[in-house]
Order: C-alpha cells, then sequence, then structure tokens
C-alpha cells in the first residue's frame, strides 16, 4: 500500500450522512456480536519462554531466525489456533497493533475526526460479521483475547481484530481504490530449467518500515482441512502470499473497481479459505466464487496438481478467470485480464493511466532475457530496479519490479514443496528456504525449520552498497521536505535540495517536491527548473506527469 492516504480528508458532508447511518439496528447488531464459541473446547496456553526469542506451548512454537523472521508453527481447532497464535505472538502483536495505529494517528491528527473515522468503520463494517466464516471468526475471537488494553476505545478487543483483517481492504477503497503496485508471476514447462512450476511475487503492501520489522511467517496445522504457511505480520490470520502442502499457492494483487457502500468478506480471508480448503485449482475457483468482497483484487492461484497456474479476478459485481493456453507463464501486475472484464472502463483506465502496464511488459522483457528461471534467477526478476531497456528510473519508482518498499518477497515451487521467503531490506536480503514436506510431517518445528538452509538464496548485493544507503538517506530527506512544504516556519538549508536530489538523481520525484517547494517560497525561476527537469524523468503514472505539467504551467504564469 502507498503511503498516501486519503483517511484524513473525509469530505464534511459525510458527517450527517454518517450520524444519520449509525443509529441503524444494523450497527448496534454488528457491534455487539461475538462467535458463538461453546462447541469447542481450549487449553489456556502456557507459553514457555526458551530464550529471549524462542518461545513454545505445547507442539506450538515461535522462533526469530538469523536472518531475523518469525516463525510460528500453530495447530488445533479454530478457537485453539487463536489461543496459541495470540499467546506465543502476544508481545509481536500489540507492537504492530501500536505501529498501525500511532500511523493512522499520524494520517488524522484531528481527534474529532479521528471520532469520525471510528464511527464511520463501525457503519462501514456493519455486515463484515454476516460474510465471515463462523470458524475464522471463532479464530479471530481467540487471538483476540491477548490484543492490547490501550486501543478499547476504537473497538471491543474481537471487533478490533475483525476490522483489522479488512484494512487491506478498506484503505484500498478508502483511497478511492489507490493501487497497491504488487507484481506477481507463475512459470512452467519451457520457461523453468527443470519443467517444474515456479512462482514468485513481491508484496507491495507499505505502511512504514516499523511496521515490515517483524515479519511473521505462519505453518498452520488446522484440525480440519490441509496445512498450510503464509507470509504476512503478527495478528493477522488471513493470507495474502501462501502455499499449502498439496501444492496450491494464493498471492492477491489489487484491482480497480467502484468503491463499495459496505464492507462484506476481506480478501485474506478468502485466500485463507483456498489454501485450507481446496487441492486444485478448480476448488479455489469455487470457493472464490462463492464469497462476497468489497474491493477488487486478483488472485494468482498455482497448483502443484494441475501444474498449471491462473488469475481469479474477483471484484464486488464481477468474477473472471483468466487462464493462459499455449505457453507456460502468466503474469499479474494491478490490471485484469480476463473476458469479464474487457469492457469495464475503471479497468481499461487503470490500464492507461497506472504503473501496471509497465510492469507487465517489464516481465516480459526479463523473460525474454533470462529464459528457463530457477529459484534464483526468479529472485533477480523480483529484485529487477530498473525500467524498460534497463533504463535508470529512480530508486523507488513503482515503474520498477522492485519498489524498495516490498514487504516481503516469496517465491513457491509447489511440486517440491519449497518456498523462499525474502528478509530485510524489503525483498534483498537473504531468501529463506522452507520444506513443507518437513514441516508437516510430524517433526519438532525447531528441527524441520532447519531442514532446507543450504538451499537459501544469498543477500542482494546492493543492499550493501552505497547506492542503497543513499536511497535511505534520500527517503529521510524527502520525509523533511514533505514537512516543509505543509508548514511554511519549515526551512530548508541551501543545500539540503542539492543534496537529497544527488542521493536519487534518475527518480523524478526528487525534483517534484523540490520545485513544489521553490513554488511555495515564491521562488519561481527555481521551481521552473526543477519541474522541466521532473518531465524528463520516467514519471509514475499519467495523472502524477499532469501534476507536474500543471505546476508548471503555473510557474511560467508567475514568471510573466
Amino acid at each position: 500500500m502507498k503511503k498516501n492516504n486519503r483517511l484524513a480528508t473525509v469530505p464534511g458532508g459525510i458527517y450527517l450522512f454518517l450520524i444519520l447511518s449509525l443509529i441503524s439496528c444494523g450497527v448496534s447488531k454488528s457491534v455487539r456480536h461475538i462467535p458463538d464459541i461453546s462447541a469447542y473446547t481450549v487449553e489456556t496456553p502456557k507459553v514457555n519462554k526458551i530464550n529471549d526469542s524462542t518461545f513454545s506451548f505445547n507442539q506450538n512454537y515461535l522462533t526469530k531466525n538469523k536472518q531475523q523472521l518469525w516463525e510460528l508453527y500453530i495447530k488445533g481447532n479454530p478457537l485453539q489456533l487463536g489461543y496459541n497464535n495470540g499467546a506465543l505472538t502476544q508481545v509481536l502483536m500489540q507492537q504492530q497493533e501500536k505501529i498501525f495505529f500511532s500511523k493512522v494517528e499520524g494520517f488524522v491528527p484531528s481527534k474529532f475526526k479521528q471520532k469520525v473515522l471510528r464511527e464511520f468503520l463501525k457503519w462501514y463494517n456493519r455486515k463484515m460479521y454476516l460474510n465471515v466464516r463462523e470458524d475464522y471468526q471463532t479464530e479471530l475471537y481467540g487471538l483476540s483475547r491477548y490484543s492490547s488494553d490501550q486501543y478499547n476505545f476504537i473497538a471491543p478487543k474481537y471487533l478490533r481484530s475483525l476490522y483489522l483483517h479488512g484494512a487491506h481492504d478498506i484503505g484500498h477503497a478508502m483511497q478511492d481504490l489507490a493501487m497497491v503496485g504488487c507484481t506477481s508471476l507463475a512459470v512452467w514447462n519451457e520457461n523453468t530449467e527443470d519443467g517444474d512450476l515456479l512462482i514468485g511475487r513481491n508484496f507491495d503492501f507499505y505502511v512504514g518500515d516499523d511496521f515490515a520489522k517483524n515479519k511473521l511467517i505462519e505453518f498452520v496445522e488446522p484440525e480440519t482441512g490441509i496445512p498450510y504457511m503464509s507470509v504476512s505480520w503478527p495478528g493477522m490470520i488471513g493470507v495474502v502470499s501462501g502455499m499449502n502442502k498439496e501444492g496450491i499457492t494464493v498471492t492477491i494483487n489489487a484491482g480497480k473497481s467502484k468503491i463499495p457502500l459496505t464492507a462484506k468478506t476481506p480478501i485474506s480471508l478468502v485466500t485463507r479459505e483456498i489454501l485450507q480448503y481446496a487441492k486444485n485449482i478448480d476448488e479455489a475457483i469455487a470457493i472464490a466464487k462463492k464469497r462476497k468482497v468489497f474491493i477488487s483484487e486478483s488472485i494468482l492461484v498455482g497448483s502443484a496438481h494441475d501444474k498449471n497456474a491462473v488469475i481469479i479476478e474477483v471484484s464486488p459485481k464481477n468474477f473472471g478467470v483468466y487462464r493462459v493456453e499455449n505457453t507456460g507463464r502468466v503474469f499479474c501486475t494491478n490490471h485484469f485480464q480476463s473476458e469479464a472484464y474487457k469492457d469495464d472502463k475503471r479497468n481499461q483506465k487503470q490500464i492507461l493511466e497506472s504503473h501496471s502496464e509497465y510492469r507487465y511488459e517489464k516481465l516480459q522483457e526479463l523473460l525474454e532475457e533470462k529464459k528457463k528461471l530457477n529459484p534464483e534467477k526468479m529472485a533477480a526478476v523480483l529484485r529487477d530496479r530498473s525500467g524498460l531497456k534497463d533504463r535508470k528510473i529512480g530508486y523507488g519508482n513503482e515503474k520498477a519490479i522492485n519498489q524498495l518498499l516490498a514487504h516481503h518477497a516469496v517465491i513457491f515451487s509447489p511440486e517440491k514443496g519449497l518456498v523462499w521467503v525474502s528478509s530485510n531490506p524489503y525483498q534483498l536480503g537473504e531468501f529463506v528456504c522452507y520444506d513443507l514436506n518437513e514441516i508437516f510431517s510430524g517433526k519438532k518445528a525447531v528441527e524441520s525449520f532447519q531442514a532446507k538452509t543450504a538451499l537459501n538464496i544469498p543477500r542482494d548485493p546492493f543492499a550493501d552498497s552505497e547506492e542503497f544507503e543513499n536511497y535511505q538517506v534520500s527517503k529521510l530527506m524527502g520525509e523533511d521536505l514533505s514537512m516543509a512544504l505543509k508548514d511554511k516556519d519549515i526551512a530548508m538549508t541551501n543545500d539540503l535540495i542539492p543534496n537529497y536530489q544527488s542521493m536519487n538523481p534518475d527518480y523524478w520525484l526528487v525534483y517534484y517536491q523540490a520545485g513544489k517547494y521553490y513554488f511555495s517560497r515564491n521562488e519561481f525561476s527555481k521551481a521552473k527548473n526543477e519541474f522541466e527537469k521532473a518531465l524528463t524523468k520516467e514519471i509514475t503514472t499519467v495523472p502524477d506527469r499532469q501534476n507536474v505539467e500543471k505546476y508548471l504551467k503555473k510557474t511560467l504564469k508567475k514568471l510573466k
């Protein structure tokens, strides 16, 4: 998810609408709802602390590996899964909650608007519980027992956990469905070294660097259904990237559609259901088809049984499946490709105006260069920072496959049961290999996690380069410049802007921001030069280019 957020700009006219809406019985019923847990027995976990980064309870286990990834293994009925997860990850989960809600406070500093936002979420989420499976609600209830009391003013613990599982979807909707720039691909047959199915994905969900520090890899053995693994963060039972023991994989990429009027099934719980209950592509499609979602999303599904991959394209009022023929590869960025959406105007606009089509073309270009992929070559694709024809487009540009903001990257080899998960920073750190056949073999988790370390993919040398260090510094300097744009009392020193630009000289945004800063200080000649420089760079989207052109036009008028 991109850093920009429109939650802070709720239109004034919506306040009366919210007040009238909130008196409805639908809202009061939903905020009082808790799942019926009477059918389940649960043992309250007594966590054994082995050391500062290793904890256990019966056969359940949490540890941090040397690459700083947290590894969680849990098993049991839905309620027990929730309790085990919550008890083992409590400190991490509460940290994550604090990071997330402090971010929201940063977006919406006004106490009044925060209150309006809370009431809006109650109204918007009023039907969510009707669209979430009872067993997942039960699991969330168990997990929520270990949430912080600090945020009870926002919503009770259970309700808060439920709302947080729709945060990806709600953030998507509240920003007029602004794009999450995720990229994924599947290759097989002639496109891989051994002919086996191989899948890679970048999950470009960004809520700040702190949010991405505690990556959690969950290995879940539910009482019913198929054992699976998932990569996300503490407090999450939904799936954004994962694979089950049968060799079904799921990854999600945001699409574009009309803003819905009410929340229904969070997309991460649809993909969780696919992993837990599908053994092949047809079963995955059947599960996705019966769930009512409230955003548009592409779900790339790979299958060891089918030795194939398809893209399931879901939205509130449409459903499509994109299958390729006569080729062993499928690419997924942030636009729909199936026949069901060929006349969809929003999707057509997305292709024309966003960075989705550009990344799609870049995948085609990379596959022509690299030919037959293996896991190491797949990692190189996911880490690629260049534009089309290897053009330098600046670090952090959303037209790149690697936008240097990914929460994680994952590589799946479904037929072998192997998964590689990236470690910090972004997808540049070592990719750690896990063997689901080992992990779900009944061995102790501490033994099975170590099974495939010899297959790890090395850290990208770029992560230790001066260029990367400069990029990290430029991000901080960019934040300082953004503050100065909001507050005219903050002035930049004469050398800050040139230094900022020298840290990432090929990136259009460093010139656009500088231009806006000079414009706000009535230094129009300097502003003109910066806007003109920005226009010589690879600008991310059509609306972004139009904004630069608009500012340049205003600047030229001031200079007359």
